[in-house]
């Protein structure tokens, strides 16, 4: 049934990176005729530490609304856990006042689960992107399947990941398989030139160039600070190579891994650091590298889509969806080494011409566009479990 009335719709977002993934519909929805866009900022958004990316929403024009501090000065356990209690507070506090009649969220970290808590209790319905995908190496894995269950309306990228949805109980008539977000992202952003590119990072391309975005490995001992170490030493034994690093996620133990990286910059002077690229330099500078390096989720749902390769290092990301341009490493310094190597084989080149992405190619925003004023809100909370014969 088609909406009568405009709706207040509330996009939640509290990172660089998921910014970057919801802008575009952010805009679409403040276009609309048919609806109200609502922004609510939290995580390390608002933490100076991680840039005051906050910034970057104010410089697209868009008008935030609200603001939730969940002071993450500090990246212990315990701190984040202090900080997911806060969230809670904060954020039904912010919901009570915006009054929202759908709130919109995306993936798997603690601070959406804080957002999600609080709208549950409020008795808000929840649109979900990004469920059903597994990263058995974090704890986002069983924060996403959290948020699931407490969502109503399910935005999908892949057609594994709509059935996942539906074994977790939920009804087939609202999950919606609409494609990755970021890919979409990529389809509609005009990339800057390799030379305005330099002039802007203040850092020039070599005949070999490496993106490195390494974030804790959540579910690890030492969450993955010794993974990052060894990611380091193979990395120093590489030549005539530039590097470009950004930093972690604001995860237990960011800071050390932080530490980590600023050291070597320090002393390699073919790398450089960003607290954040923003997603026009992050695009662009994909596009100029031979491969991304890491355990970031971008280098399985959006790199393939520049036909480069990804060293996707350790258990972070595994049981996720992968192309072929993807290559799998445990976080042994010469097993990382021998990744790197195959990068620039001529076989592994060859094979990055015909990459298809699993997560789609575009779209997503339009399809969410055409769904959104036709989810019935009036009948949403109460949902049965939807079992499968």
């Amino acid at each position: 049934m088609r909406m009568t009335k405009i709706r207040n719709l509330l996009v939640v977002t509290t990172s660089r990176a998921e910014y970057g993934i919801l802008k575009r519909l952010m805009h679409a929805i403040n276009l609309s005729s048919e609806f109200n866009l609502q922004i609510l900022v939290s995580g390390s958004h608002l933490s100076k530490f991680h840039g005051n990316t906050f910034k970057e929403i104010e410089e697209d024009n868009f008008n935030i609304n609200s603001r939730v501090d969940l002071k993450l000065e500090n990246d212990q356990p315990k701190d984040i856990a202090n900080s997911f209690s806060l969230g809670i507070q904060g954020f039904s506090k912010e919901l009570r006042s915006l009054e929202p009649d759908l709130i919109i969220i995306l993936g798997d970290r603690f601070e959406i689960l804080s957002a999600a808590i609080a709208a549950m209790f409020l008795k808000i319905p929840i649109a979900h992107l990004a469920g059903g995908e597994t990263t058995e190496g974090a704890i986002d894995e069983s924060i996403r399947h959290a948020v699931t269950k407490l969502s109503h309306f399910h935005f999908v990228a892949n057609q594994n990941y709509y059935q996942r949805v539906l074994q977790l109980g939920e009804n087939p008539e609202n999950v919606f398989l609409v494609g990755g977000l970021g890919v979409d992202a990529i389809c509609h952003t005009k990339l800057l030139p390799r030379n305005t590119l330099e002039k802007d990072l203040g850092f020039k391309f070599n005949k070999k160039n490496l993106l490195i975005t390494f974030h804790p490995q959540t579910l690890a001992k030492d969450s993955g600070i010794n993974q990052m170490k060894n990611l380091l030493s193979a990395l120093s034994l590489l030549e005539n190579t530039q590097l470009i690093f950004t930093m972690p996620n604001a995860d237990p133990n960011s800071s050390v891994i932080r530490s980590q990286i600023e050291d070597f910059v320090m002393k390699n002077k073919n790398s450089i650091s960003f607290d954040s690229l923003g997603q026009l330099r992050y695009f662009s500078c994909i596009s100029n590298v031979d491969a991304v390096i890491g355990n970031s989720s971008s280098g399985i749902t959006e790199v393939p889509s520049f036909n480069k390769g990804t060293i996707d290092i350790g258990d972070r990301q595994k049981g996720r969806i992968k192309a072929q341009s993807v290559i799998s490493c445990t976080s042994d310094t010469q097993d990382i080494s021998n990744a790197i190597g195959k990068i620039y084989t001529k076989k592994f080149q060859t094979t990055l011409i015909n990459t298809i992405n699993p997560y789609g190619d575009g779209g997503a925003v339009d399809k969410i566009m055409k769904i959104l004023p036709n989810i019935c809100l009036e009948s949403a909370l109460q949902k049965p479990f939807f079992d499968i014969n």
